[in-house]
């Protein structure tokens, strides 16, 4: 006869799957399909274009802001494209007189 606990999972067992939401720098340069070293030299530009900075504590950078990133700079989010970043800054200085 087997012991009761012997079918019973143990508090550190995996019951299903965990999708990590903070990837580390190689995984977020896999998901720009860019090598560590070519994400690491684009991360300033990109950056200035609204990439989310990684989080200070661990140094990962959040997929769904990533995801959010690539739907913004590829028109699929509502709101506003970085492109048009410069005219409405224009269009609110005239505004101001």
């Amino acid at each position: 006869m087997t012991p009761k606990h012997a079918s019973t999972p143990s508090r550190d067992s995996i019951r299903f799957p965990v999708q990590p939401r903070l990837l580390p720098p190689t995984k977020a340069a896999r998901r720009l399909h860019l090598t560590l070293d070519e994400f690491r030299d684009k991360l300033p530009a990109l950056l200035m274009h609204g990439f989310p900075h990684p989080c200070p504590v661990t140094g990962h950078f959040d997929l769904v802001a990533i995801d959010a990133f690539l739907d913004r700079r590829a028109g699929f989010a509502g709101g506003v494209r970085p492109e048009d970043h410069e005219a409405i800054m224009r269009e609110r200085i005239a505004r101001l007189g």
